[in-house]
């Protein structure tokens, strides 16, 4: 059984207004990860995922 891990992260730049909570999600979800994205006040992306691993790893390389 692969380990199951959350991250919970805080993403800055420009994040909102340019579709990037629905690709996360999206992406997210292809992975098969679970977990929820937020739009939040102040202009941050925040979300946290869970699931496998490697996948989790896989997702955060993907927002560098």
């Amino acid at each position: 059984m692969a380990a199951v891990v959350s991250v919970h992260a805080l993403v800055t730049g420009r994040v909102q207004g340019v579709f990037y909570r629905a690709s996360l999600a999206k992406q997210a979800k292809t992975m098969g990860l679970t977990g929820w994205v937020r739009n939040l006040v102040d202009g941050r992306v925040e979300y946290v995922a869970q699931g496998d691993h490697k996948n989790v790893k896989a997702l955060l390389r993907s927002e560098e």
